[in-house]
This record gives C-alpha cells, structure tokens and sequence, in this order.
C-alpha cells in the first residue's frame, strides 16, 4: 500500500479521521458493556479501557470508522492509542495486547476495504495508532529525584514491538506514532518499527505526530519544532507533523515551521479548540473548518484531520475544504 498512499499523497491532501474517543463517549457504555461476555468475571474494573471495546464491543469500533469515512476521511485511525503492555497494565490486561492490536487493526482494514470496494478511485487507508504510553523516558515523574525514570528505552522497545506486530498483522496500510510528549519515547516506538521491518523484510510507511503542550511552542520533554524534528530525521519517515493539546489557531503557527523544515509530508490534527472548564470541547465543525483554511490557504500540510473534540460532523466539513486546494509539494532541499 505504501505506493497507493504516497501516490495520492502526491495529487492531493489527505483527511484523517477524528477523535475516537469522543465519539465512544456517545455509547455511554457500562462498566458491564466495556467487559462482555469474555471479562464478566475478570478481577478488576475495565469501564474507560477504551482499547479493549475492539474484543468486547467491535460493532461500535467499525461504525465509528465506517462515519468518519462516510464523512470523507481517507484515513482512519485504529483504537489501539493505549495498546501496548505498559499502558494496559493499568488495567491488568497486559497479556491481551497482541490481540487487542490484532483486533483493532483487522476491524479498521475491513471497513477500509468496504468503502475501498464501492469508491475504487478514493482509497481508504487504515493507520495503526501507536500512543505515546503513560511513562516518560527523558523525564522523571519524581521532582525530588530528578534522575529516576519510570520506564527505560528497552522496555518501551519491547512493549512497542509487540503492538507493531499486532498491527501489521491485522493488516495496516500506515502506522502513526502520535500524541508524541517524549521523543525519547517516539525513537523507541520508531526502533520496534525499524526492527520488525528488518525481521520481516517488510516495508511499511511510518507517519509521526508530535504534540506541542502549550504557549511555549515546546513538547513536554522541551522540544522546539525544529528539535523534534532533527531527532527523529534519521528515519524515512512518510509525515510527520503535530497534533492534540491545542487547537487549530493556536497549532497552526508549528506546523508551519515544521512545513519549512520537513523533507517529509506533513499532517496536523488539532483539538477542537481549547476544552472548557468541563473539559469537553466547544468548538464547533464550521468554526473548526474556519481555522483550518488557513492551512490550505498558506499551503502547509498534506494530511489534515481532528483530535479530541472533533467528530464527523468536523471530518466532512474539513473534507469539503480540503478538495478546494493543492497539496503542498515536498522539497527535498529542505533536508
């Protein structure tokens, strides 16, 4: 697929999909509803494991897909942002995640494929999410020690190369390292990658997503733009680009400088706005649509789409716009 993807990256812009967990949300499922059949009688709470509702509830997890696509994503996201050992083990389900990842990816593909079949000359890709974790490498979580860690390099390997695995064999066009806080925790993930193609003798595209945490313009591991990006430069990469924490007005400023740097593609997908004091987002799809023409207009991405707060209604919209202009063309000189 990796020829298909880079070809229609080529002729015009990419939509990704939205938030998947704000469109769960609207299931209000149960603390029974998140266990099924399978978990009924497992030792500790599962409600808000997001990820597990591909074994227990995966009649939910392919409309969400199959809404964004009717919605005009070209790309969706598989529900597998917390599937790796170390973030299930909140959850005491460490020993699923193949699974899990399997499941997730095998869901996705066949919708993809559905909507493939009845739109031949629109292919729908399905990208394998891998999340940023809930332990930080470079950072220690302890301010009166400022030198442990809670989680090492190896570890992160190791927990990343099982959901690669996953991923790939449930069938996945793309993977996307993203909401990326730690780029120590992005190289390990972009290392499991690079170690399961060379295994395999495989080629997959790999597309990386950073996240600018606030008004400073820096990743919580302290990063500028143009830092995260040489750091993680040595891999071919298909995009990179940012996404989540901010909203498209307050994101647009770092994706354009990402835009004037990268040799690679880029994708942003911001929030929909700034959450409010409820933490739910405002944001609404045409005010959303709105900001996001400024990045057409200036010509800054290749792949445009939502994160939290965005839903389909935010994803049609986009995809509207997106039609109307040029992708931006990739300069190597820029490397």
């Amino acid at each position: 697929m990796e020829k298909n993807i880079k070809k229609e990256l080529e002729n015009r812009i990419l939509v990704l999909d939205g938030a998947m967990g704000t469109m769960l949300q609207q299931y209000k499922f149960t603390e029974e509803d998140f266990r099924g059949e399978r978990f009924k009688d497992f030792g500790h709470p599962l409600q808000g494991n997001n990820d597990l509702l591909s074994i227990t509830q995966p009649k939910a997890i392919a409309e969400i897909h199959a809404k964004y696509f009717e919605a005009g994503a070209d790309i969706v996201e598989t529900n597998t942002f917390s599937g790796t050992t170390i973030a299930m083990a909140d959850y005491h389900l460490e020993d699923i995640v193949y699974e899990l990842n399997l499941e997730s990816a095998t869901i996705a593909k066949k919708v993809a494929d559905e909507f493939t079949a009845k739109q031949p000359e629109k292919p729908r890709f399905v990208a394998g999410a891998m999340g940023p974790t809930n332990r930080t490498a470079s950072m220690s979580p302890d301010v009166n020690d400022p030198g442990f860690r809670a989680i090492t390099f190896n570890e992160l390997r190791i927990a990343y190369k099982q959901q690669v695995e996953g991923l790939i064999d449930g069938g996945v066009d793309v993977l996307l390292v993203e909401t990326i806080f730690d780029t120590l925790n992005a190289k390990a993930a972009l290392f499991a990658i690079e170690e399961v193609k060379e295994e395999r003798n495989i080629d997959i595209p790999v597309m990386v997503s950073g996240t600018i945490t606030d008004a400073s313009g820096r990743t919580l591991s302290g990063q500028t733009a143009e830092a995260f990006l040489i750091s993680i430069s040595h891999v071919p990469l298909l995009s990179v680009g940012f996404n989540c924490a901010l909203g498209a007005d307050q994101l647009m400023p770092y994706v354009k400088r990402l835009s004037e740097k990268s040799p690679f593609y880029i994708s942003a997908y911001p929030n929909a706005g700034l959450p409010n004091h409820f933490g739910e987002y405002d944001q609404t799809a045409e005010e959303m649509q709105a900001l996001v023409r400024n990045y057409l207009e200036e010509n800054v991405v290749n792949i445009i789409g939502g994160c939290c707060g965005t839903t389909p209604d935010h994803i049609k919209l986009l995809s509207e716009i997106a039609k109307e202009y040029q992708p931006r063309k990739v300069l190597v000189e820029n490397y």
